[in-house]
């Protein structure tokens, strides 16, 4: 699962049909040049990649006042909703999407509903309680994870993050509960 592919599915869904210079704007103004590695080159490969595969409608416009060829534009086909949907649910569930493509989905969760959103934020924190299970269902109670030397620090370091992304996890929840952010049901 790409990162990438996820932004820029939700880059052209939020403008409805888009050219590939306003999908890169959008990405640098969101930070993602930052976070996720959306460079140009990344972008155009992934709108020319997807809607090879069929996820992205392409039209020309009007050819460049500066003498360049038509711009192309870019819509969602059926199968690309179906696609950027299910790529925003497992990044939002899983407990183990790397950060890049959980930071593209929270900042795209507000296409989901309220309820659903929750939901899968739900799903998230009880795949990360059963992971921090796992880690911990071979290490006695009383363990000094210290006395272990590195074996333990990389222990320490997987429940420090077990539990970090649980409470953030959690926030979120709240927050959503409270009725933060515009949601696509609001």
């Amino acid at each position: 699962m790409s990162a990438i592919r996820l932004l820029v599915l939700g880059a052209v869904r939020r403008r409805a049909r888009a050219h590939g210079y306003q999908v890169r704007s959008d990405l640098e103004a969101w930070g993602a040049h930052e976070w996720a590695n959306a460079r140009s080159g990344s972008i155009y490969h992934a709108l020319k990649a997807m809607s090879g595969e069929g996820l992205l409608h392409t039209h020309e416009t009007t050819p460049s006042t500066a003498g360049g060829p038509p711009r192309i534009e870019y819509e969602l086909t059926g199968e690309g909703e179906h696609a950027y949907l299910s790529l925003l649910r497992t990044a939002l569930s899983s407990r183990e999407p790397r950060l890049d493509l959980l930071a593209a989905a929270v900042g795209l969760i507000d296409d989901l509903t309220r309820a659903e959103a929750i939901d899968l934020l739900r799903q998230r924190a009880r795949a990360m309680d059963q992971w921090r299970a796992r880690i911990t269902e071979h290490v006695p109670a009383d363990a000094d994870l210290e006395s272990w030397g590195p074996v333990g620090e990389v222990i320490g370091l997987w429940l420090h993050t077990a539990d970090s992304r649980a409470a953030w996890t959690q926030q979120i929840i709240q927050r959503l509960e409270k009725g933060s952010y515009r949601m696509a049901d609001d």
